[in-house]
């Protein structure tokens, strides 16, 4: 007699499904549309092309992910003369709608300046403000992101990492250059949030693929992720977020006396603090008198708005989960994160339970319904398989740690932009901060490329400039052309 075989384990299942669907992306032809947009004065008529890039390991072998890009390319532009950006979210976890349909791209998903939601119908509508002026443009979704899908487990466990994102990505680029016949174009990248970790990793990886940039803008710094984490026995971003916690507390009229004048002079008076007498304070702890004690509760308390009472509970360290549901509480409000103009209602019970950021909760579905709308109407592109723009599970599994898995500390690709200023004399740096943003403040983005390991001649290369919005600062109208402002200008010097 025959044994029945065995029914196949639910493991078994989930990777032939896997498979099947990286094989049906693999096979999927790229999607080419047509559009024009007027920048400048002049009609630009562009290609645009959606397509699923195979990621094999140093380029040979069997591909191990599939990458999505969408390119915009100017009609009849030679490659010597016309240069292209890679660009790219955050997250991890993040697709590129939102640099892609927020700022950069050709059309754009308009929102309120406020930060507050938008009405239905979302759409896009062309971006009088799009970086296409500029240069040809290339959104990339990393691996498990929108679309784009690794092999297997295996694959999905390297490429969620430090490296092996920077390393696949890096390849994506590499691939796009070669079946565009573009190796002879300048080459930006654009990377905003967790993008600016891997876009400083990517800038010295590229260098080591033969890929020379000539400009790297990082949105909404995130490098050294000691500047942005609370953990224990990390001070430093106590001392980093205060001026961006009292800029925001001046906004919503929270702060009393000369600070309260302008959100100019609440930044200054928090910066003055931070450099004369909190870091001081900080690194004493327990050595403080009573006397030292109470002078920093109280001036605390002043630059932020919330009670002397709950500075002292909180030992004179306000971390950002406190400062979210503190400082409006009397309101019954919480301050978003991404966005601190941002604010949302508590619960009737008023917990302390982190439910959702009022900062991006305003947009993110409306961002997803326009792009849905966008890539289907538009692009062609009519998968019934959810398009992930923000991957809870792949920030959740995310293998923060860089080569051996054992090493300590934090975060860092900061080393990695230092090395790649050093070795190319031509790169040069354009950070962009939004002072409203308390998930990777402008004040800690200061002191991240203060420590960039570099000569002051290097140094001159970089430059920073701010906006009067969250974290996603081209939401806001008068950034957003303030924003291509300051691109000009940086591509002029």
């Amino acid at each position: 007699m025959v044994d029945a075989a065995a029914p196949a384990s639910p493991d078994t299942d989930a990777a032939k499904q896997l498979k099947e669907r990286f094989d049906k992306l693999l096979a999927t032809p790229a999607a080419h549309s047509t559009g024009s947009v007027t920048l400048g004065g002049r009609k630009l008529d562009y290609d645009v092309q959606a397509a699923f890039v195979p990621v094999a390991p140093g380029g040979l072998g069997e591909p191990e992910a599939v990458i999505m890009t969408t390119a915009y390319q100017l009609k009849g532009a030679g490659a010597a003369h016309r240069p292209v950006c890679f660009a790219f979210n955050g997250g991890p976890g993040s697709a590129s709608i939102w640099l892609h349909l927020g700022a950069l791209g050709p059309k754009r998903m308009v929102v309120p300046d406020d930060g507050s939601m938008p009405q239905a119908p979302y759409g896009v509508e062309d971006n009088p403000h799009s970086w296409f002026e500029h240069f040809d443009l290339i959104f990339i979704d990393p691996p498990h992101t929108g679309w784009s899908l690794t092999a297997n487990d295996a694959a999905r466990k390297k490429m969620l990492s430090v490296d092996g994102d920077i390393d696949a990505l890096a390849e994506v680029m590499r691939l796009w250059l070669t079946r565009h016949k573009r190796w002879g174009s300048p080459v930006y990248l654009a990377g905003e949030s967790y993008g600016t970790t891997r876009g400083a990793g990517l800038a010295n990886k590229l260098q080591d693929l033969g890929v020379v940039l000539s400009g790297l803008i990082l949105v909404s710094c995130a490098m050294d992720l000691q500047s942005i984490v609370f953990a224990p026995a990390n001070d430093l971003p106590y001392a980093l977020f205060l001026p961006a916690f009292a800029n925001v507390a001046q906004y919503h009229g929270l702060l009393q006396g000369p600070q309260a004048a302008s959100p100019a002079a609440a930044r200054a008076a928090a910066e003055a603090y931070v450099q004369e007498d909190y870091a001081a304070v900080l690194q004493a702890g327990s050595r403080l008198t009573d006397k030292q004690r109470g002078r920093a509760a109280k001036r605390i308390a002043e630059l932020t708005g919330l009670s002397r009472e709950l500075v002292e509970e909180k030992n004179l360290r306000i971390a950002d989960h406190t400062y979210f549901f503190e400082a409006l509480r009397h309101k019954g409000l919480i301050v978003g994160r991404l966005e601190g103009r941002s604010t949302g209602p508590m619960a009737a019970s008023r917990g302390r339970e982190w439910e959702f950021d009022p900062g991006i909760e305003a947009i993110a579905a409306p961002y997803t319904m326009a792009a849905m709308g966008y890539f289907s109407e538009q692009l062609g592109l009519a998968f019934e398989q959810r398009y992930e723009v923000l991957a809870r599970d792949v920030n959740r599994g995310w293998n923060w740690n860089r080569g051996d898995s054992s090493r300590m500390g934090f975060t860092s690709t900061s080393p990695d932009l230092a090395m790649a200023l050093r070795r190319n004399s031509n790169l040069k740096v354009l950070a962009a901060s939004g002072r409203y943003d308390l998930g990777t403040p402008y004040s800690a983005s200061d002191w991240s490329l203060a420590q960039l390991n570099v000569p002051a001649d290097v140094m001159a290369r970089v430059q920073h400039r701010y906006y009067d919005a969250g974290h996603m600062m081209y939401t806001r109208q008068a950034d957003l052309v303030q924003m291509k402002a300051d691109l000009a200008a940086w591509l002029a010097t």
